[in-house]
């Protein structure tokens, strides 16, 4: 995608027009273009995007001439926000900056412009999030708002967090052996074919592996079903071991899903010696040998970071958490501007953790980003499970007589526990309460807290050696 630096389009003449006529009370698009068009600028995307570049996917604006001029980010970013402000596809944002008149204003578009391809929409936020860019036109927004004042140091916010679901599909631990295999599988078959067919079975994978695992198609019978986990591990343990074999390529083993492979196999199976002296793999049984605890355990060989998290006794979800701040004055004490209306109640802070991060360790994060943005609150209010009493800062009448650290007042107000596990009964040793979605087994182990430590090793940080589960 390239891009030619500048703000949005001057609206043209007639698109104007016809936009004040058909829309004489005006209308959200034409709103946010009026009053928020010097946001969507292009200059703070130009390190991602540069000046040339081919592969726009704009019809009519030259597509696959090198150099030839693409959509303008700042674009990009206003079709985004509408796109969610109406809860729209990509494909059909595309239509919209297509058909409507109130959009073709906003985007500064011709009434002849025949828009761009959906597919823009995904490659753009791919390439925000490939260069660390996701905040960017969060941030400026909310500098736009402290310059108008709709949002300033002082007063009151609140902190509250909500899930976020992963695009991946739910895989009990049967399916997730499985698809690991096949994800490797999908990985190394273009990348080395030569290589790979040295290692496997070529054809024996295809015809098991070739399709998605799905636990509609597995058999129904528990004895086929272990039969069926033994087989994956097999597979699992002799591809991982000739990834990381000495005659592999070094750069086998950087690939993201024989990672991901390697550390379901040691989550899932171990080692044992079978009567006759042989190594034999087996699953681990969650009750017996034992799982990771859910801050390490993978959920999907597509999404390392997604993890399984509970809240309540009625919310289970696979992904991640996001904390939202928010100005939160009462209506007594918001103050009205010119016109006689009252300033809402603005998102002033958002971050996202993995879902399994109490959102205690949550806290300090958020309260250093609001003081390095000079929105710090005068009262900060957040949920209990959000809060720990013995490590808060002591509250203070006024800000202005102690230190950064020590001038937060934090209010808290009860919430139901967030868990995914409990602590292990001291009776037994194993977990009081296991927390599994409806349908589908519990799925037990330490406590998000808990120092223990199992031979799992974090995504981010692969050994260098083959994965070898442990012996017993």
């Amino acid at each position: 995608m390239s891009m030619q630096p500048k703000g949005l389009p001057e609206i043209p003449e007639q698109t104007a027009r016809v936009a004040r006529t058909a829309f004489p009370k005006g209308s959200l698009a034409i709103r946010v273009r009026d009053r928020l068009a010097g946001v969507f600028a292009d200059e703070p995307f130009a390190e991602a995007f540069g000046v040339r570049g081919a592969g726009c996917g704009v019809r009519g604006a030259g597509c696959g001439v090198r150099g030839a001029p693409g959509v303008s980010p700042g674009v990009l970013c206003l079709v985004t926000v509408l796109r969610f402000a109406e809860d729209l596809s990509d494909r059909q944002a595309a239509a919209m900056a297509m058909r409507p008149i109130d959009w073709k204003y906003a985007i500064g578009a011709e009434l002849s412009d025949t828009g761009f391809d959906a597919s823009v929409l995904s490659r753009f936020r791919a390439r925000l999030a490939g260069n660390g860019m996701e905040r960017v036109l969060f941030d400026r927004l909310l500098e736009h708002c402290k310059e108008e004042g709709l949002v300033a140091a002082g007063g009151k916010q609140r902190t509250d967090s909500t899930h976020a679901i992963s695009a991946v599909r739910d895989l009990n631990r049967l399916e997730l052996a499985g698809e690991s295999v096949r994800a490797a599988l999908e990985a190394l078959a273009p990348a080395a074919p030569a290589w790979l067919a040295g290692q496997v079975d070529v054809a024996e994978f295809a015809h098991r592996y070739g399709p998605r695992v799905n636990g509609w198609h597995m058999p129904p019978s528990q004895t086929k079903r272990d039969r069926l986990a033994q087989v994956f591990g097999q597979d699992a343990l002799a591809l991982c071991r000739a990834d990381w074999s000495p005659g592999a390529p070094g750069w086998i083993g950087e690939i993201e899903t024989a990672r991901a492979l390697r550390q379901v196999l040691v989550q899932t199976y171990y080692l044992t010696i079978d009567t006759r002296g042989r190594k034999v793999i087996k699953k681990r049984a969650a009750d017996g040998e034992g799982v990771p605890p859910g801050q390490f355990r993978l959920a999907s060989p597509y999404d390392t970071d997604a993890r399984w998290a509970a809240m309540g006794e009625d919310l289970f979800w696979i992904g991640y958490k996001i904390h939202l701040t928010e100005s939160c004055h009462a209506p007594a004490e918001t103050e009205t501007d010119a016109c006689g209306q009252k300033a809402p109640n603005l998102i002033t802070d958002v971050f996202t953790t993995e879902a399994t991060v109490p959102d205690v360790k949550a806290t300090a994060t958020i309260q250093r980003s609001l003081t390095e943005r000079g929105l710090r609150p005068a009262e900060h209010y957040l949920d209990s499970v959000t809060h720990r009493p013995t490590s808060s800062p002591r509250p203070r009448a006024t800000a202005s007589a102690c230190s950064p650290r020590s001038c937060w007042t934090t209010r808290t107000r009860p919430r139901r526990r967030l868990a995914s596990t409990r602590a292990p009964s001291p009776s037994t040793g194993r977990p009081a309460r296991s927390v599994a979605p409806p349908g589908r087994p519990a799925r037990t182990g330490a406590p998000p807290g808990s120092t223990a430590r199992t031979s799992s090793s974090s995504s981010s940080s692969p050994a260098p050696a083959p994965p070898e589960p442990s012996s017993t």
